[in-house]
């Protein structure tokens, strides 16, 4: 985790002191379950929560120990028997260290998951608030970056607004999907401990059972959680990357909001840069790295090897960290975000009435000219005017093989930019509903 791109709340998460926290409910749950079935004395599971519950884990103690054993859980729960005293003998009854990895693991995937939640609420709160100011503000479309037909600029906010929509959906899924607790021992055959024990545990620590595990709960949800992040990650750029070609020079419709003070160059004064934007490019890459890894993690031998675990390790708190901040950024990035419907109006403007090629075409062929004859006609009207050497509309008037087709009348009709903007209404009740 890099400060610079980090918010506490995240963080916290993936804090070795909010770690050894998680672990020791999970042991504290599971001896509660286990004195339930008569299986340790339930004084002493009534002793581990008295003398640890609200003990601040010595962290630099259990790294020293660490290094010794050489395992971070033996390593804890010998300070914990430290805590505890000699009824932690009871700890850990039955149990393997990966009960409480992947337990631990899933919980904080969770609660990361909760935030980014909340994160993507900002961020279409934010959508949505500019799509219905901006509902009819007429701008050009583009397709290959070259001008196509007229749209709206509240729809490039309403097709992000149903893009992160999407992202909320499949988030929500994601979460479910890695909210599982496995304490089921050395293989999962629950030889040494109840299943019971595991029920218990996962409804205390607001998971379910996982079905069926080995050693370690199974990865693919963890591969479909991480490659959910990555999906997002890719939302974030691609609104990103819309922003920054809009701000530059020659286009200039929206730009990042530019503080009083805000310098964009050090050696240009004139310069307003559309780094939050580049930034949020570089953060989604980030992202989207540990998709691979994530998908890597699947394949273990056996019951349980540990070739997942250097790798989750720095992927659980990277990934989530680095997307939650992304998102943060994002929603203030539209929320502040400059937009100049003049400036669009003159794009739109700026090839001299070519974006209403297609509603001549389809005229022509509406008074009876082939579609081929039709295209023909346009065209060579059209490229003139692509060269800067006339006005569409006036080319077309001048054309006598048009106007065996169209009146004046008629070749004006197709010009009303409001016929491009009719359906707009239909596709923001799609998109946000009727209200």
């Amino acid at each position: 985790m890099i400060p610079r791109y980090t918010r506490p709340e995240m963080a916290s998460i993936w804090e070795p002191q909010t770690r050894f926290k998680i672990w020791f409910e999970i042991e504290a749950h599971a001896a509660d379950a286990l004195a339930e079935l008569g299986t340790i004395p339930k004084q002493a599971a009534k002793t581990v929560w008295e003398k640890a519950k609200n003990a601040t884990f010595d962290v630099a103690r259990i790294d020293e120990i660490e290094r010794e054993t050489k395992h971070d859980v033996i390593a804890f729960l010998t300070h914990l028997a430290e805590i505890v005293g000699p009824e932690a003998r009871f700890v850990h009854q039955g149990m393997t260290s990966s009960d409480v990895l992947d337990t631990c693991l899933n919980v904080q995937l969770t609660r990361a998951a909760d935030l980014l939640l909340a994160d993507l609420d900002k961020v279409l709160a934010a959508l949505k608030k500019r799509a219905f100011e901006h509902k009819m503000t007429p701008t050009i479309g583009r397709s290959h970056g070259i001008h196509a037909e007229p749209v709206t600029f509240g729809l490039k906010l309403a097709y992000a607004y149903a893009e992160f929509s999407r992202a909320k959906e499949r988030l929500i899924a994601a979460r479910k999907e890695v909210a599982t607790c496995a304490i089921s021992g050395a293989v999962g055959t629950f030889a040494q401990i109840d299943p019971r024990v595991e029920a218990h545990v996962a409804k205390a620590m607001g998971l379910v059972p996982e079905p069926i595990s080995t050693q370690v709960i199974p990865r693919d949800r963890h591969a479909m959680y991480f490659s959910t992040l990555g999906v997002i990650a890719s939302s974030v750029e691609r609104l990103a990357v819309e922003i920054r070609h809009m701000q530059r020079t020659e286009v200039l419709e929206a730009e990042e909001f530019f503080s009083e003070g805000q310098k964009g160059s050090s050696a240009m004064p004139h310069k307003r840069n559309p780094v939050l934007s580049e930034n949020l490019t570089g953060l989604s890459r980030m992202v989207r790295a540990y998709v691979t890894p994530a998908l890597e993690n699947v394949v273990l031998w056996h019951e349980r090897d540990i070739s997942h675990s250097s790798a989750e390790r720095m992927m659980g708190p990277d990934a989530t960290v680095t997307l939650d901040f992304a998102l943060v950024r994002l929603a203030g990035l539209i929320d502040k975000l400059l937009v100049y419907p003049a400036n669009m109006q003159k794009n739109l403007d700026r090839l001299g009435g070519l974006v209403h090629s297609q509603r001549v075409l389809l005229a022509l062929t509406q008074k009876g000219a082939s579609r081929e004859d039709a295209y023909k006609l346009v065209q060579r009207n059209a490229m003139p005017v692509w060269r800067g050497e006339g006005d569409f509309l006036l080319l077309l008037k001048k054309d006598a093989e048009v106007k065996k087709y169209l009146s004046d009348a008629e070749i004006e009709e197709q010009f009303d930019l409001g016929y491009h903007l009719k359906h707009v209404d239909t596709i923001f009740k799609r998109v946000f509903g009727e209200a």
